[in-house]
């Protein structure tokens, strides 16, 4: 099923395109900003793996993290300081942002820096923060909760839709299996795609053992290239992960982030499969075989 296309950046960065039959998109970069220089640098060495495969990117780093396990764990630098930082990304690098926001009023505040809204999957049912994000006019990032089916996300684009703002990107990131625990079920990117919109892989948070550790979330990286391959190979419009220089000791998902020297092999694989789908598509005249008819 071909979906809706949504437009990211253009103006003064580049315009990124995402749905129907366009190139695999990448979203990425450090969980949290956690200082300028970092910030810049991660930005710098991302967008270089990303120009060597020809690969569309969005830049992804978020000033409040406000879903951690514990009151201690660190939260961010703040919305003055993190878009700040931002916006000299975007000006530096000439790259669109998305950044996630987590309280209905900091949705225009945060609008007039970045380029993509991200609704954090918690909170992918609250009315104020849906509207208030599409009312922004911004394409809109919404994560599938944990918690929630695939059929019933829906509900929240339909939240969106009402603000007059149909640029959404859905994206999955687990679906909450007993304790502690997330699996991924690959049926839900054929479904979220009967909304009509593109549809996207979280990588990262997929991998993530929720607050398995007592007061911090665990993870296994090891298996990050086999559910990217599985992802793309569905049909996914793009692709998220949270990349950093030196996982253990990041500030925030330090056990699930992705070491930046595995991202251009993951990246390549990711592109070549995409590819092979589109064109294999293309000879078929369709992306699915109705098994069921």
């Amino acid at each position: 099923m071909k979906s809706k296309i949504i437009n990211v950046g253009g103006g003064d960065v580049a315009e990124i395109k995402i749905g129907g039959c366009e190139p695999l998109v990448f979203l990425g970069g450090p969980c949290a900003i956690e200082s300028r220089a970092h910030a810049l640098e991660m930005c710098q060495r991302i967008g270089e793996i990303c120009d060597r495969l020809n690969i569309p990117w969005v830049y992804k780093s978020c000033y409040d993290k406000d879903s951690r396990s514990a009151v201690t764990s660190f939260h961010g630098v703040g919305i003055e300081e993190g878009l700040d930082i931002l916006a000299e990304i975007r000006q530096s690098q000439k790259v669109p942002v998305v950044c996630d926001f987590s309280d209905a009023n900091l949705a225009n505040q945060t609008a007039q820096v970045v380029d993509f809204l991200q609704i954090p999957a918690y909170l992918c049912r609250q009315t104020h923060i849906l509207t208030a994000a599409g009312k922004t006019g911004q394409p809109i990032h919404l994560k599938k909760g944990q918690f929630m089916s695939p059929w019933n996300m829906k509900n929240s684009v339909r939240k969106i839709e009402s603000t007059g703002n149909e640029q959404i990107l859905l994206t999955d990131r687990g679906t909450f299996f007993g304790y502690n625990m997330l699996i991924n079920d690959y049926r839900n990117f054929p479904i979220m795609m009967e909304t009509g919109y593109p549809v996207c892989f979280d990588a990262t948070h997929s991998v993530q053992l929720p607050t398995s550790m007592g007061n911090v979330s665990g993870g296994q990286r090891e298996f990050i290239p086999y559910l990217v391959r599985a992802a793309v190979g569905c049909g996914i419009n793009a692709l998220f992960m949270e990349v950093h220089d030196n996982p253990d000791e990041a500030l925030s998902d330090a056990n699930t982030q992705l070491n930046i020297r595995y991202l251009e092999n993951i990246l390549s694989q990711a592109k070549a499969t995409h590819e092979t789908r589109l064109e294999l598509a293309e000879r078929w005249g369709d992306d699915n075989v109705h098994v069921n008819d």
